[in-house]
């Protein structure tokens, strides 16, 4: 079990926003977003090495659901419907963390594959 856990989740009216306080004084506010896009679920990291997902159009998605998952974790479930992701302790507290530097990798992926955070319109 780890040491380190939150004493409180609290999702921001607008629902674009997480803020996850820790036992040892850390806060984090995490974008719905962020969550979304790098979501633990098999749906996004794939289910073996190689396999994750580039996940594009989520810049507004919106955070609908918090279910706790044991004393390890909380699902989330977002407006687009995707609520498979299971968000342990310590991956919330990495997210905090490195927020920033995995969100600017996810970015630069975005490039690369031609895509957008926006939502773009598939042709008639």
């Amino acid at each position: 079990m780890s040491d380190v856990w939150p004493t409180e989740l609290r999702v921001s009216k607008d629902r674009h926003h997480l803020t996850v306080t820790f036992n040892d004084g850390a806060r984090f506010k995490l974008s719905a977003e962020l969550l979304r896009v790098l979501s633990p679920s098999a749906e996004v990291q794939g289910h073996g090495p190689g396999q994750k997902v580039t996940v594009p159009g989520k810049r507004n998605v919106a955070i609908i659901a918090m279910t706790p998952t044991g004393n390890y974790a909380v699902r989330i479930g977002f407006d687009d419907m995707h609520d498979t992701g299971i968000f342990t302790w310590t991956y919330l507290r990495e997210l905090g963390e490195k927020g920033e530097e995995l969100f600017s990798a996810y970015e630069k992926e975005l490039e690369e594959k031609g895509m957008s955070r926006d939502v773009t319109e598939k042709p008639r």
